[in-house]
């Protein structure tokens, strides 16, 4: 059995605690035996019946695997990068993959990525590091994700698309065959992308169209 400590107590922390038990129940494996997060208020509450065992930097004196659950992927690569300037390597994180998600033939997953229930992998899919796939995520054949990509539940991703670093893929946005998405791109919830989206630009609708930096769905998104 691994010990994992979430960093950061955030929703997405709450479900992946939740998916880890759910996988628990179903074929035993991994525990998670903390929270960690700079928000001293929480320190040393109990929550979903896990604790607070204190900030970020806990994490470099203890010696149990990691899981990044900040929402966003930017969050993600800051508290990577913070964890690297305190010693922590790539060989602490964990991978967390629920039971019920197929992972086809061929496909890779990255160190301290989440991917949670019922998504699809199927087949020759790449997934970076540090990437978080909401449930009922569909992945199909040769995807490329960058590193810290965050897409939200019910995505579904055509054959050949490359979605860059620290992209966010809104829910039950759709992808067409062939296209790439950006750098630091948003994509909004219900939108279908069929031409490529630019390094940090907002598209949305059906057929998806650039949005203005200003745009309600990019709050809280490139945090």
């Amino acid at each position: 059995m691994t010990q994992i400590l979430l960093v950061a107590a955030s929703g997405l922390a709450r479900e992946t605690l939740a998916s880890i038990r759910s996988s628990r129940r179903n074929s035993g494996g991994d525990d998670v035996v903390g929270f960690l997060d700079d928000d001293e208020a929480l320190h040393g509450l109990v929550l979903d019946g896990v604790p607070v065992l204190g900030g970020v930097g806990v994490a470099a004196r203890r010696p149990e695997r990691l899981l990044l659950c900040a929402g966003q992927g930017r969050g993600r690569a800051a508290l990577e990068d913070r964890l690297v300037k305190l010693g922590v390597d790539e060989s602490r994180y964990a991978v967390h993959v629920h039971p019920s998600v197929m992972v086809g033939g061929g496909s890779r997953i990255g160190a301290g990525s989440i991917v949670l229930a019922g998504s699809v992998l199927t087949g020759d899919v790449t997934v970076g590091r540090q990437t978080v796939l909401m449930p009922n995520t569909v992945l199909t054949h040769d995807d490329v994700l960058g590193d810290h990509v965050t897409t939200a539940a019910g995505v579904t991703v055509a054959g050949r698309v490359h979605i860059g670093s620290r992209s966010y893929l809104g829910m039950q946005a759709s992808v067409r065959q062939d296209v790439r998405v950006g750098r630091d791109a948003v994509v909004g919830m219900g939108s279908v992308v069929l031409h490529d989206v630019p390094d940090g630009q907002t598209w949305a609708g059906n057929p998806a169209r650039q949005l203005p930096q200003n745009s309600p769905l990019t709050e809280g998104v490139r945090s």
